[in-house]
């Protein structure tokens, strides 16, 4: 299936994914973005100008305006969600609500248009804690139950066997998607890269949890979507899930840190601070040997040439701020 002359519905559209998927098919689609605002990085493109490109405001939890809104699209991509550590430990039913109930919305709502295919979007987070060369075969893992770290994760998890129970009993063509730390251009809200440029390019001191000796693989959002448009143009990947991410660049969060304060020519220092609230992920690394064999996958942007594209754009928009 080849993704030109499609209407597509986005939930959470409107956030960093979002709007690089966005950016990529709306040469040769329409595309409604579904989305609440709290994360908005469509302003940093010219997407509303596009005569194809729709934007409705409406939370996840409604309905009805789901409902209005979807117009018989072909295509669904459901990123909406409650994201970021410290909304989870802030906000924890609400973490819940909006990624179990919420995802239960677009899915009743979607049934009822039999789209061609409808695309989750889970998380890394599912592998639990400690996840080396995770396959998505395996079982999942999550934390402590009384540690509301662990309220994503959980409602990721639940939220895609919440997708394959609508593709077993109301037949709705499936496609899973699980991201690892992705980076690049107009990434707002929390993460490591995101944080560390601006307090580099600003020469102010970066924090960095526990000892540093976090490791993560940190794949740029060019090769995300690569990933996903190479996922709904692949007939096989229908009822499948997939890692995309890049295992070749994983690094420790010290070392990424440094590499950052280098790029930037900053003068900034790293401090420890002790994370207080525990649930600490130490291990973040993929197997992506599943979406290479099926669907050709291979991402090609190294972290120096990821980071430095970044960073530009950072401060681009510190420079345009001062």
């Amino acid at each position: 299936m080849k993704i030109k002359g499609k209407k597509i519905f986005i939930t959470g559209g409107g956030g960093f994914i979002g709007s690089h998927i966005c950016q990529r098919l709306i040469e040769n689609n329409e595309i409604t973005v579904y989305d609440n605002g709290s994360r908005d990085a469509i302003r940093y493109t010219d997407l509303r100008k596009n005569a194809k490109f729709k934007y409705v405001k409406g939370d996840i939890l409604d309905k009805s305006l789901l409902k209005k809104s979807i117009n018989n699209a072909q295509v669904v991509i459901h990123l909406a969600a409650i994201a970021g550590v410290s909304n989870y430990f802030r906000f924890p039913q609400k973490t819940m609500q909006t990624n179990i109930l919420g995802t239960n919305n677009i899915l009743e709502v979607a049934k009822e248009i039999h789209p061609e295919v409808f695309v989750n979007f889970s998380s890394s987070e599912v592998y639990g804690p400690f996840s080396f060369e995770a396959k998505e075969d395996q079982n999942t893992t999550q934390g402590e139950l009384k540690n509301s770290r662990w309220t994503y994760s959980v409602s990721k998890l639940a939220a895609e066997h919440l997708c394959f129970s609508f593709m077993k009993e109301r037949s709705l063509t499936l496609i899973s998607i699980r991201p690892f730390n992705i980076y690049g251009p107009r990434q707002i809200g929390e993460g490591a890269v995101q944080i560390f440029i601006p307090q580099a390019i600003k020469n102010k001191p970066i924090q960095i949890a526990n000892d540093g000796n976090q490791i993560r693989s940190w794949c740029y959002i060019d090769d995300l979507v690569d990933g996903l448009i190479l996922a709904l143009e692949n007939p096989d990947s229908r009822g499948e899930v997939f890692n995309l991410g890049n295992p070749r660049e994983t690094i420790t969060t010290l070392g990424l840190a440094e590499r950052i304060i280098q790029f930037c020519n900053s003068r900034s220092k790293i401090v420890f601070v002790p994370q207080p609230s525990g649930g600490e992920v130490k291990v973040r690394v993929p197997s992506i040997e599943k979406a290479g064999k099926m669907l050709g996958f291979k991402p090609r942007v190294t972290m120096r040439e990821g980071l430095k594209k970044t960073i530009a754009w950072f401060k681009h928009e510190y420079e345009k701020a001062v």
